[in-house]
């Protein structure tokens, strides 16, 4: 594998690749339609036109497609063994590496690390050794590879021992765990993982905080980062992307409909989120509550816009998670709701037009993560709201070392603090209000999503 050298000058290698492969009619033998992905990845990496993308079969319409040949121009999808990917992916990336990096651990009952964890772990060293070879295989010498998150974590350093030619980077979405949480994963795999890491030239981090976390963890756990470089790009908002977009006949037609459901003249706290258990959409509900429950003069003249979109629903913890923010919703409405107000407005099928129409009709957003790596909402409001909106931001998102100063900061875990904070918001005077808009909107682009990932290659390549 090592000696087999391709023509690839740029290599990005991702779980979720830029395009799909859906069974027409669910038919194994019929046709297969492509579907060009979305997302914030997708929109970046399209800067650079001549690369590769390597990426993950995810469904049974992406193996058919491998597996008869189908492919799209600057994309190899690899066919890894769905047990394999599914152990890689749901057992370790999303249900170790994930509740480590966001702290999620219940810790007296969980994780507990036995021979069914070590299973899975064998099966994301073949993930990640899959990836590393494929990049082998298709790299020309020298070439740039960028690896993007916790999901290939293993792959720097094995790619690096398969061609030590090429310049290689990773990219970390996510926060990075305080040492003494990380070293909750045992020794052995928390070293591998750090190893891994350190096979790259230059690793990049969303905010100085997450990068200053690796570099502890290296210290503490290995001694050092043996000479890796280690860089800060905090990903911003595509602001001529959203606005255009923003615009559109379909976001009109949604915002005229949440308009209606508002009703007249009432302020608007929204909240766009998949239901992930970092995103404290519980907490946010309740300290909604108690705002209600305590300040009565505000019933019937504000209305929660809750949209929490289901995500990792094949994993219980989540569906229930789900399930609790239907619940408290149904609650807070059933509690406080008369014939014409609806206390939660609350939708949980994704749209992203009805998302930027609450976007726009925001006159307070709240994003108030537990733990976030940078959290684009809280950006992206800023920059299509109509009439100026206030940001309930919590300090645990990355966002918050760009966005603090111009937002009301929140600790995510104190819903009486997050209740006072919405309703210092709600009294926001108009000019004021602009004013922190104006700046959360030029703080939230200073780096949009094509720059982002070209600043990342210069450095790579310096």
């Amino acid at each position: 594998m090592a000696s087999t050298q391709g023509a690839a000058e740029v290599l990005v290698a991702s779980n979720r690749g830029p395009v799909s492969y859906v069974l027409k009619d669910g038919d194994e033998g019929g046709p297969i339609e492509a579907r060009r992905g979305g997302g914030g990845l997708v929109s970046a990496l399209s800067v650079v036109e001549d690369k590769l993308w390597v990426c993950s079969a995810l469904t049974e319409g992406d193996r058919e497609a491998v597996r008869r040949g189908v492919s799209e121009p600057g994309v190899r999808m690899l066919d890894i063994d769905a047990d394999v990917h599914a152990d890689a992916y749901n057992g370790v990336a999303n249900s170790v590496l994930w509740f480590v990096h966001h702290m999620l651990y219940q810790t007296p009952l969980e994780p507990s690390f036995g021979p069914e964890f070590r299973r899975q772990w064998a099966s994301y060293e073949a993930y990640n050794r899959a990836f590393a070879e494929a990049l082998a295989e298709e790299a020309a010498p020298g070439a740039t590879v960028v690896v993007q998150d916790y999901h290939l974590t293993l792959v720097p350093g094995m790619l690096r021992e398969l061609r030590g030619d090429l310049r290689i980077g990773h990219f970390s979405h996510t926060p990075w765990a305080p040492v003494d949480y990380f070293r909750m994963l045992p020794d052995d795999i928390a070293e591998q993982i750090l190893k891994g890491m350190l096979g790259a030239d230059r690793l990049g981090f969303l905010t100085r905080r997450w990068a200053d976390a690796f570099t502890d963890c290296c210290t503490r756990i290995l001694g050092g980062t043996s000479g890796t470089r280690i860089g800060v790009h905090g990903l911003g908002a595509d602001a001529d992307f959203l606005r255009e977009r923003a615009g559109r006949p379909d976001v009109e037609e949604r915002l005229a409909a949440l308009r209606e459901q508002v009703g007249e003249g009432r302020q608007v706290i929204v909240r766009v989120d998949r239901t992930e258990l970092s995103k404290n959409i519980v907490r946010g509900l309740h300290a909604y509550e108690l705002l209600l429950e305590t300040r009565p003069d505000l019933r019937e003249k504000v209305v929660h816009v809750a949209f929490a979109y289901p995500s990792r629903q094949d994993l219980a913890v989540y569906r229930d998670y789900t399930d609790e923010v239907s619940r408290v919703a149904e609650a807070i409405n059933s509690r406080f709701g008369t014939q014409g107000w609806t206390p939660v407005v609350l939708h949980v099928k994704d749209d992203f037009a009805r998302s930027l129409a609450a976007y726009r009709l925001a006159d307070v957003a709240l994003v108030n993560p537990i733990r976030d790596g940078m959290n684009l909402v809280a950006k992206e409001v800023p920059v299509v709201s109509d009439a100026g909106c206030v940001l309930v931001l919590s300090r645990e998102a990355g966002a918050y070392e760009e966005l603090g100063e111009d937002a009301l900061v929140v600790n995510p875990y104190d819903v009486s603090g997050t209740a006072s904070a919405l309703g210092a918001a709600l009294a926001l005077g108009e000019e004021e209000r602009a004013e922190r808009t104006k700046r959360l909107a030029a703080a939230g682009t200073a780096l949009p999503p094509g720059q982002w990932f070209l600043d990342q290659l210069a450095a790579l390549q310096e």
